[in-house]
């Protein structure tokens, strides 16, 4: 019997926040989880369901060929994302390129390959953005610059996108409790408990998808209960 469910892709699938978006729209969608880890995305089918494609973004070839092969698709998050701490003192041009390459042009990449279907379903495309779209994070001008281009992007693909009633929302969740951040903080002054959970973030998409359909939720910004810094 053919699956009459609503498709989702999640890019970033394997990634601390991709993954739980993944476990929680299984539960409604088809999904198809997005990654560059095989071995992960395999461990996540089992457990979820999912579809995978292993794939990196990256590749104009290989993310062409598998998104023309959709014949579905009702939800697109992109939540793949690099990070790290590069100032402008030392990002090279190769760093500037790869990490622009990864958090901008493929997510506008994939959306322009997509963007007949999403027309077609009336669908949502969610942008997983960052505190740092909005608030600089110091040592992180890399980081910071992709999330503000995230953030414009989205912002004028909702306008042009409006005459086919395309959702379109920028999720911006604050410091996260994600391999990514374990990164950036020294080990001896981690506290996991005062960062937000994976878990709340694909929660806050679920409320993004699920918006009634005569309304979309444009920015949402998920911040820690109690701030961690004001900047």
């Amino acid at each position: 019997m053919p699956d009459s469910r609503p498709v989702a892709l999640v890019t970033g699938a394997t990634g601390g926040m991709g993954s739980e978006i993944v476990r929680d729209l299984v539960a409604t969608h088809r999904v198809i989880a997005v990654g560059r880890n095989g071995d992960r995305l395999a461990e996540l089918a089992r457990e979820t369901g999912a579809e995978t494609w292993t794939i990196d973004l990256t590749d104009t070839e290989a993310l062409t060929a598998n998104a023309t092969a959709l014949t579905r698709l009702d939800v697109l998050v992109h939540a793949a994302a690099r990070g790290g701490s590069l100032p402008v003192a030392v990002a090279t041009p190769t760093d500037w390129a790869e990490n622009f390459a990864l958090n901008v042009s493929a997510p506008a990449e994939l959306t322009r390959l997509t963007l007949p279907l999403l027309r077609a379903a009336a669908g949502t495309v969610v942008f997983i953005g960052s505190g740092a779209s909005t608030r600089p994070v110091p040592g992180s001008a890399v980081y910071t610059a992709t999330k503000h281009a995230l953030r414009g992007l989205a912002d004028v693909l909702r306008i042009d996108e409006e005459p086919h009633r395309l959702r379109v929302v920028t999720i911006a969740p604050g410091q996260t409790d994600t391999a990514m951040l374990r990164g950036n903080i020294p080990a001896a002054s981690y506290e996991a408990d005062r960062y937000i959970r994976p878990e709340s973030v694909a929660l806050t998409v679920r409320f993004a998808v699920d918006a009634p359909a005569d309304v979309q939720l444009t920015d949402l910004a998920v911040r820690p209960r109690q701030e961690i810094a004001r900047l």
